[in-house]
């Protein structure tokens, strides 16, 4: 991958390594993971299952720690803050949409879109919630709660809940694995849609050739290293 100046860098992943260790010894899941994502770009990790490509993706929000190296988020080298300070970046700056969807069982469609508003304090949450939500075409299921939603409607608000704060950056762990073929279709579409219009910057794992090929980069990880 082509590095670009750190200046107009959203993510920088800073040779990484993760290591564990369990009643076998120590296992490295990844080993000096180096590269940069330049801001408004789209960039696919692709890999096999057990390659280390979602573990990657956690250190890259900051939901986990590497053994070795660093990531900066718009300049800002998040393994040099503690937690607290880790999570003020992760909701200034980064949405999320997960493969389980992730949506809160007991709040309705509404409030789970409205939820990473009011944690930023926001005084319009509802109307930019409701919005959101009819952007993403669910604006009759706005009462619905996460268990009376399919499949495809409840990933579609996960997206909503990801886009409504307009985060500069997007991280997105195999987003139609749940998914049957054509409503996960429908759903990375909007996807592409949306991260368009907002101008954010997408960083996507995926175990899909035909989704990656819709990033302007993939990068490959096999075996815990960058091929």
């Amino acid at each position: 991958m082509t590095e670009v100046s750190t200046a107009s860098a959203a993510i920088e992943a800073i040779h990484l390594t993760k290591r564990v260790s369990d009643a076998t010894g120590e296992l490295t899941i990844l080993q000096d993971v180096h590269f940069t994502v330049p801001s408004g770009a789209t960039l696919a990790i692709v890999g096999a299952s057990g390659s280390g490509k979602s573990t990657l993706l956690g250190l890259l929000a900051g939901l986990d720690t590497p053994t070795e190296g660093s990531v900066r988020i718009g300049g800002i080298d998040i393994f040099a803050l503690d937690e607290d300070g880790r999570a003020k970046v992760r909701k200034e700056k980064l949405g999320f949409v997960f493969q389980s969807f992730q949506l809160v069982a007991h709040m309705n469609a509404l409030e789970n879109v409205m939820l990473p508003l009011e944690l930023q304090g926001a005084g319009d949450a509802r109307p930019k919630a409701e919005a959101m939500l009819e952007r993403v075409g669910l604006a009759s299921r706005l009462k619905h709660y996460p268990k009376y939603l399919s499949g495809g409607e409840q990933q579609r608000v996960a997206l909503a809940r990801a886009f409504v704060t307009q985060p500069p950056l997007l991280f997105a762990d195999e987003p139609t694995g749940s998914l049957d073929a054509a409503t996960g279709e429908a759903v990375i579409q909007l996807m592409f849609e949306l991260n368009r219009e907002r101008g954010s910057t997408l960083v996507l794992v995926t175990h899909d050739p035909m989704i990656a090929a819709r990033c302007g980069r993939v990068i490959t990880i096999a075996a815990g290293k960058l091929v």
